[in-house]
């Protein structure tokens, strides 16, 4: 080390060095780029460029432990993709690239680079590292294609010796894209000579997720038998309430959310909160109806925009549970639950099946829908029904809708079958019994689904009924 660098780093240590100082020892050529002439000469740099200025702190902003920065380095440095995986991905990648390594510049060079270095060519370097990084991307991208391809097809065929001619094509047409996939399974569904029409090729309801819509109903068929309700609580674990009692609750409540212009789905998912939550504990009468407000203050919590507050659900009790019995109660339900809220229950599988009835109708018929949602919601205030899954109760529903509007023609079509994966004669037990309900058979007195949809916003659907027995249908198939 000179003596000129030594009296260099003992004034840094001891004072300021001021430009007078500078400008000798510049003249000399021994002043390192250190953080004390860093400013003047991120001024003369960053009067050239805006580049310069972003590429000025990388070169000379060196830390004490002589690391680069972090956050350019991240984003520009190529060895930081990851390189999880074997090292033939790597041999391969070096291999596609060439011979020409890749020119990277490290933080000690760029801490020894001239202050008048063109700071272009380091800026078309590293745009270079930047398009060999998305190179190197794809390449890895193709090549894990290639190895699950390779996977499937020496499993399924037990020789490896296709994979030359296979591998040939190009990824994008080897291996198909599910969309494609999807498209194609559903057009041959739709020229097929069954008579099912595609209900979800020419959807343009966002909302729908048509792509999706197969995959997402088969899950909820499955789950559908794990989220269910006991179908014999009453009589194996509750002491204090009765069948009836839980009818009276759900009658009132569906008289709460019409009141507060709850969606159906809120309604729907009270009930089923109601029912999983009784087949787990036993509760007293006197509770049953805080029981209902908590269920119903949790749904619309989950299904509602804006949903009432614990005081509204308080009102309409008349005061007679107190906000904190209320958040208590709501706090117990979803600890028993475990907090699983996302159930299927009749209305899910019901909008399904009502845009599968609408396929054969040139116009969407108003009065089918809601016929339909009149006699599911009559199902919620019986007990008996729990026996019952969802899909089998929204299908049943929309059988009996179709046949209490157009009695010339059998309810039931192959698109019907094909989407509800039920079959005419399965329905039979359900239908019966839900006609029954329509006709008020059991000259139940409530009566609040039945004065809902009385009103003509529903078409005044309540009032429609059959004239002709359902029962003819199956004995003709007999």
């Amino acid at each position: 080390m000179s003596i000129v660098n030594v009296s260099f780093q003992v004034e840094d240590r001891s004072g300021r060095i001021t430009r007078a100082r500078a400008k000798e020892l510049s003249e000399s050529g021994d002043v390192p780029c250190s953080s004390k002439s860093s400013g003047v000469q991120k001024h003369i740099v960053r009067a050239n460029s805006k580049r310069v200025a972003s590429d000025d702190i990388n070169i000379c902003s060196i830390s004490s432990s002589g690391l680069p920065n972090k956050r350019r380095a991240v984003l520009k440095d190529v060895t930081n993709i990851s390189t999880k995986g074997s090292d033939k991905n790597c041999r391969n990648a070096s291999n596609i690239q060439g011979d020409k390594p890749t020119r990277r510049i490290s933080a000690k060079a760029k801490a020894n680079a001239p202050l008048n270095a063109p700071v272009e060519i380091l800026g078309a370097e590293e745009d270079e590292n930047t398009r060999l990084a998305e190179d190197l991307s794809k390449i890895r991208v193709v090549e894990s294609r290639e190895v699950s391809l390779r996977e499937t097809l020496c499993h399924t065929s037990g020789e490896c010796g296709v994979l030359d001619m296979v591998l040939s094509v190009s990824s994008e047409e080897s291996i198909p894209q599910p969309n494609e996939k999807y498209m194609a399974s559903e057009q041959s569904a739709a020229s097929s000579d069954t008579g099912v029409i595609d209900i979800d090729s020419n959807s343009k309801c966002l909302q729908s997720c048509s792509i999706y819509a197969p995959d997402i109903y088969d899950r909820i068929r499955v789950t559908e038998l794990d989220q269910r309700a006991s179908t014999t609580y009453m009589e194996q674990l509750q002491r204090d309430i009765t069948a009836d009692m839980r009818g009276i609750l759900v009658d009132w409540l569906i008289e709460v959310s019409d009141e507060y212009k709850l969606v159906p789905d809120t309604l729907y998912l009270t009930v089923n909160v109601i029912d999983r939550f009784l087949s787990r504990n036993c509760i007293e009468r006197k509770r049953l109806q805080l029981l209902g407000v908590a269920s119903m203050l949790i749904a619309s919590k989950y299904e509602e925009i804006c949903a009432p507050g614990v005081e509204d659900f308080c009102f309409i009790t008349d005061n007679t549970y107190t906000k904190r019995e209320v958040v208590e109660m709501e706090s117990k339900v979803l600890n028993l639950l475990h907090f699983r809220l996302s159930v299927p229950t009749t209305k899910t599988f019901l909008r399904r099946f009502i845009q599968s009835a609408h396929a054969s109708y040139k116009v969407p018929c108003i009065e089918l829908e809601f016929l339909a949602n009149y006699l599911a919601e009559l199902t919620l205030v019986e007990y008996s029904f729990l026996k019952f899954l969802p899909s089998l109760i929204a299908a049943s529903a929309v059988f009996l809708a179709r046949w209490t509007l157009d009695q010339s023609d059998h309810p039931w079509n192959p698109t019907l079958e094909h989407y509800t994966c039920y079959n005419a004669s399965e329905l039979k037990t359900v239908v019966l019994a839900l006609q029954d309900l329509q006709h008020n058979a059991s000259a139940s007195s409530l009566n609040a689904i039945r004065q809902k949809y009385r009103q003509p916003k529903f078409k005044c659907v309540a009032t429609l009924a059959s004239s002709r027995s359902v029962l003819s249908l199956f004995e003709e198939q007999d």
